[in-house]
């Protein structure tokens, strides 16, 4: 779940310590021209939880409440990624003497938070870690530990910072603190800036919310960016059920989170495209009828693999669900099934009489048999 540019900077970055421009949010041309008049020579930024604004026309320079107006005319409305521009940001001109990158994440290979920084801010860090991978330091905390302005010194060691190194790693402490204090995925500011007058400030600010931590943020949840969803995950949602639509060919049943995600990688593996993440495990099962429906109703989907593995879950009780579903439906697409656990003897047997489909001994085989229907 991310934060708006605003949000984050007024809900994240703020309450830390880390500084930030003069600015308002506003909603109409009106305001944004009114903004411009009170503030001085702004930026006017398009407030969307994407990357990318400035490539795509979502920030513009504006000195006077005319120019205001007229950027204002272009942002509001228009589409950045799959978001439409409904506010923006109206944040007084920066005098920057240097540009820098900073962020806090998750390091999955050391399953530890990873402190960055570059003194190539203001550029797509994608970018910086292609083309100049020796730009970019990186500094994996010790949780036991923590990350304090000890570990700065040598992050920040040869950069050529002067002065301003202090208050560089002061930021880069206090951005650490709000990485774990809000239960964060990411807290990146590009550029951090060093301005003429000796300041360090956030200009920008990204920030990602672990979504199983909602309960412990309710302030960012409140002001989070609600999701995009298409019609087809909004059904889910309404029906209990967490759908994710994706572009594949390969329909994807399965019981449990972890097998599902087992098996769109398997699918992936063997060259097939996953067409969605839907899982029935525990009571879901009773929704088999609206599962089926979703998965079926992706216009992309040319093949279905079922796959079940029983432990404490009955593989049967979880099958007559399906099969249930199957005739009320009576879908026209070649489906494969994979049964394994308690209850699969049962299971299959269901299967095989009362939709005539063998199901597979191995899942990989009823994958690779999905994936070829498909083509």
């Amino acid at each position: 779940m991310n934060l708006e540019e605003y949000a984050a900077k007024k809900n994240v970055l703020v309450p830390a310590g880390i500084a930030i421009p003069n600015g308002v949010v506003c909603r109409t041309v009106e305001e944004v021209s009114a903004a411009v008049a009170k503030i001085g020579p702004s930026v006017v930024k398009a407030q969307v939880p994407t990357g990318k604004r400035g490539k795509a026309g979502g920030i513009k320079m504006a000195t006077t409440s005319e120019d205001g107006a007229a950027a204002a005319r272009q942002i509001l409305g228009m589409m950045i990624g799959e978001s439409r521009v409904e506010r923006v940001l109206v944040e007084e001109q920066c005098q920057i003497e240097r540009e820098f990158y900073a962020a806090v994440l998750i390091d999955m290979p050391s399953r530890s938070p990873l402190v960055l920084f570059s003194t190539e801010g203001g550029m797509d860090i994608e970018e910086v870690a292609e083309q100049k991978p020796g730009a970019i330091r990186r500094h994996t905390v010790n949780l036991k530990r923590g990350f304090a302005a000890s570990d700065t010194v040598e992050l920040l060691a040869g950069l050529n910072l002067g002065p301003a190194a202090v208050d560089i790693g002061e930021a880069l402490v206090k951005l650490y603190r709000v990485f774990c204090d809000s239960d964060a995925e990411l807290v990146e500011i590009n550029p951090l800036a060093l301005l003429r007058d000796g300041r360090v400030i956030a200009l920008d600010c990204k920030f990602s919310l672990d979504d199983a931590s909602t309960a412990r943020q309710p302030g960012l949840l409140e002001v989070a960016h609600p999701p995009q969803m298409t019609a087809l995950e909004q059904r889910g949602l309404e029906h209990g059920l967490r759908f994710i639509q994706l572009d594949g060919n390969v329909g994807v049943l399965a019981n449990g989170a972890g097998l599902t995600m087992t098996t769109m990688d398997v699918i992936d593996h063997f060259g097939g495209r996953p067409a969605n993440f839907l899982e029935i495990g525990g009571e879901a099962y009773t929704k088999a009828e609206v599962a089926l429906d979703l998965v079926l109703s992706n216009p992309g989907v040319k093949s279905l693999v079922v796959n079940f593995c029983g432990a404490f879950a009955r593989t049967d009780v979880m099958a007559d669900g399906v099969v249930r579903a199957w005739e009320t439906l009576k879908p026209d697409i070649p489906a494969f099934f994979s049964v394994h656990g308690t209850g699969s003897t049962e299971a299959v047997k269901l299967i095989r009489e009362r939709l005539g489909i063998e199901p597979y001994d191995l899942m990989e085989d009823a994958v690779k048999a999905a994936i070829e229907a498909a083509q």
